[in-house]
């Protein structure tokens, strides 16, 4: 009986698991489209730099201030599109420079592609191994902290080779986010599916941004 119980516990945990996958996924990749399309708005409208970052700084008291009281009900769909619609508008003015560039068609594509492969290979990576990348948290939170110290001296010195390698360390940070996010919805670390999305669509937006960046700077056009 205690057997059958434990065997019973385990399958409605692995259901659980598979149905905050399934809709974090779903959800993911509605509101990845949707960023898309309100990217293509902030282009065809000239949105200025000014606005963007009103847009980057709005989506955040989004995540922040008003997802914590909806995160667990339906209305917490409606704030993740909120969110993600206003960072894709946030990507407009940067997406219309390399546009307006030579070959920055091509280097826009290619950073799109790299972010796909990236995204696509290490959240499968974690889904085929099953494996548990939780121990990665304590390094990532680190990462993160130099990172965002790194980039606050930047700011005063504006050094394009130390832009670089800062926008080389995001990559590798997000990536680890990646395996690290996948991974607690897998194992049951995370368990809302509006929390993973959030989560997992921060690791894809500053990955494209420093991916686009990088190539941008090493095709000349940056």
């Amino acid at each position: 009986m205690n057997n059958y119980g434990q065997v019973a516990r385990g399958r409605e945990s692995a259901l659980a698991t598979n149905k905050v996958l399934r809709n974090t996924y779903m959800l993911l990749s509605m509101s990845l489209i949707f960023s898309g399309v309100m990217a293509g708005v902030s282009m065809a409208v000239g949105i200025s730099q000014g606005m963007a970052l009103g847009s980057i700084i709005g989506a955040f008291v989004l995540v922040w201030l008003v997802l914590p009281r909806f995160e667990n009900s339906t209305a917490g769909i409606f704030v993740v599109f909120a969110f993600t619609g206003l960072m894709g508008l946030s990507l407009g003015p940067m997406l219309s420079y390399y546009l307006a560039i030579p070959n920055g068609g091509n280097t826009v594509m290619t950073a799109l592609g790299g972010t796909g492969v990236i995204f696509l290979g290490l959240s499968g990576y974690v889904l085929t191994t099953r494996k548990d990348f939780s121990f990665m948290g304590g390094f990532l939170f680190v990462g993160l902290l130099v990172i965002l110290g790194a980039a606050i001296l930047n700011i005063f010195f504006s050094i394009p080779a130390f832009s670089l390698a800062i926008s080389s360390g995001i990559i590798l940070l997000m990536s680890g986010f990646i395996l690290f996010d996948t991974s607690r919805i897998i194992h049951g670390g995370e368990t809302n599916y509006i929390r993973a999305t959030v989560s997992l669509y921060l690791n894809i937006h500053n990955l494209f941004v420093n991916l686009l960046y990088i190539l941008g700077a090493f095709s000349g056009d940056d």
